[in-house]
């Protein structure tokens, strides 16, 4: 029993204090972001660096073609474009179908390893994905704000007039 309590003990004081999120809009999405992270745009994808450059999240957001297409239909046709790759977990983000699949790179010489975790999802009218990016060496620091983050994901609602916007 003691080992168990000392082991909680050793975990908690290893975690990393909780992290500052800001609610952030990028066309019809809105999603926490950290922060303390620098935001950038190429390309029409919103990029958010950690200030320490061991993680990196990138954010697209686009508009379905198709009127009333229903979510999970956009959702198959989002992982089918992508290859319905292995390895995708079905999930709910945002009230709608979503994504997610994690990857493993590591440099040939074995000496860097980054780790990828991938979102996607659609709610039939906005199609959206997450890349983070971040050294495998640094995972422990990163995996709950990346779920932290996929979890803040909100669809907007669009403004029915476009003065102002």
């Amino acid at each position: 029993m003691m080992i168990g309590s000392l082991l909680v003990m050793v975990l908690a004081a290893g975690e990393a204090p909780a992290q500052a999120l800001t609610k952030y809009e990028v066309k019809t999405l809105a999603l926490q972001v950290p922060s303390d992270w620098r935001q950038s745009e190429a390309d029409g994808t919103q990029r958010f660096d950690d200030p320490t450059g061991d993680a990196y999240l990138l954010v697209d957001v686009g508009a379905v073609q198709t009127a009333g297409m229903k979510p999970q239909v956009c959702l198959d046709k989002v992982l089918t474009a992508m290859g319905q790759e292995k390895g995708w977990k079905q999930l709910k983000l945002g009230k709608a179908p979503a994504a997610r699949r994690v990857d493993m790179d590591t440099t040939p010489d074995g000496a860097e390893s980054v780790e990828t975790v991938t979102y996607v999802g659609c709610d039939g009218k906005t199609t959206w994905s997450l890349v983070f990016h971040m050294d495998v060496k640094q995972k422990e620091r990163f995996e709950a704000l990346v779920t932290k983050v996929a979890n803040s994901v909100a669809y907007s609602k669009p403004s029915t007039s476009k003065k102002g916007k």
